[in-house]
């Protein structure tokens, strides 16, 4: 099952997104948008880096 962003608005009025596995788990949360327009425009943009991104394994 392919995973889904969730636009939601938070208690003080403002937008945010959440992008949840297939299995229903919440993976990342985005920041807090002023309009929900803003907030898809955010889950585009997350998209469209997470098509080309690389993985960087950092040591601890």
């Amino acid at each position: 099952m392919p995973g889904k962003f969730h636009v939601k608005k938070n208690a003080g009025g403002k937008y945010y997104f959440t992008l949840a596995a297939g299995n229903g788990e919440v993976v990342a949360t985005g920041q807090a948008y002023s309009s929900k327009s803003a907030a898809i425009e955010g889950t585009r943009a997350v998209q469209h880096a997470a098509a080309t991104a690389t993985v960087v394994e950092e040591e601890e």
